[in-house]
């Protein structure tokens, strides 16, 4: 298979910078004519994409956006990256975009992939999904100037950049309150380790929905990493305590999809309540709480044009809100 012609191509054969070539297709009168006629040559000889150039020469855009596939866990939370990227290639598409999709392992990885990426396709922007705090991906392209929007929230610093999210306590709140109104008290909450931002998030809706219920918190939460067999064994342990809950709410599907192969074993039955409305708990009758993605998808898409459009305007903000998806409540 013949090597992709990229801008960098382009380049290396004019014996010119990738900015050069840059200059030639989007800005052509700022560069000197001997340099433009040997890049306008080069592009001919290689066959550039032609009707791409054409297009960068009239908008100044590549018309291409890349985001990152996460590596999948348990084969159930990974479903909701899948529904985000397509709403957002159906998104872009209709604005006159392409996705690019791209892999990595950790942030070290992913900001490697950047330069990797830019050096080798001509790239408009990025969109950063799984924020966390003290992020280096977004300080990365932030420093370089590089647009991207981000599917989450910068959480050490909210007006940074722009960005998308899903409030992720107004949906536990919720989840909550539905269990108080049902007359329990004892709600427990399964969550992931203190320190992450959407897990914190999710946390904290639990925590003032029993506090403004005048219930005590205390001893009616616990902590594990993801996944099914994570959930099973912190439900077990909750079981186990003096006082336990007589609900649960959960931060994830598959916690609370373990939680409930736990209460089968113990041959005991309480509401559940997980997070993300999986089509696996749609399947076993599963309460979740369902993320807006398809319009997180398509708000993402309309900040980073709107940011290509307008490079120094103020980063803006957009926060949807959850559902509560009610079946199979004991």
């Amino acid at each position: 298979m013949a090597e992709k012609v990229t801008i960098a191509t382009v380049a290396r054969h004019a014996r010119v910078s990738r900015q050069t070539v840059s200059n030639v297709i989007n800005a052509p009168h700022i560069v000197r004519p001997e340099t433009r006629q040997r890049v306008q040559e080069a592009i001919v000889t290689l066959g550039y994409r032609a009707n791409q150039a054409a297009r960068q020469m009239r908008t100044g855009r590549s018309r291409l956006i890349a985001v990152r596939i996460e590596p999948t866990r348990d084969g159930i939370n990974g479903s909701v990256l899948d529904r985000f990227l397509h709403g957002l290639t159906e998104t872009a598409e209709s604005a006159g975009y392409r996705v690019m999709l791209y892999t990595a392992t950790d942030d070290d990885r992913e900001i490697s992939a950047y330069g990797d990426l830019l050096s080798a396709y001509d790239l408009d922007g990025f969109v950063i999904t799984g924020t966390d705090h003290g992020d280096p991906r977004t300080a990365w392209l932030a420093e370089r100037e590089i647009p991207f929007v981000t599917f989450g929230r910068p959480w050490d610093h909210p007006q940074a950049h722009s960005w998308v999210d899903v409030d992720g306590a107004a949906g536990t709140r919720e989840a909550t309150a539905h269990l108080l109104a049902a007359g329990h008290l004892r709600i427990g909450f399964i969550g992931w380790p203190a320190g992450s931002g959407v897990g914190d998030d999710r946390r904290a809706g639990w925590h003032r929905a029993l506090l403004g219920a005048g219930v005590d918190p205390d001893g009616l939460d616990a902590e594990t990493e993801d996944g099914i067999a994570e959930g099973a064994r912190t439900a077990r342990e909750m079981l186990g305590r003096p006082a336990p809950p007589t609900a649960l709410v959960c931060a994830s599907d598959s916690l609370a999809l373990g939680a409930l192969q736990a209460l089968r074993a113990a041959g005991t039955t309480m509401p559940v309540i997980g997070f993300d409305d999986t089509p696996v708990a749609a399947a076993v009758g599963l309460s979740s709480i369902s993320q807006p993605l398809g319009d997180a998808a398509a708000r993402c898409v309309d900040l980073l044009t709107d940011l290509l459009d307008g490079p120094h305007r103020d980063p803006r903000q957009v926060l949807l809100r959850p559902a509560l998806v009610l079946r199979h409540l004991a």
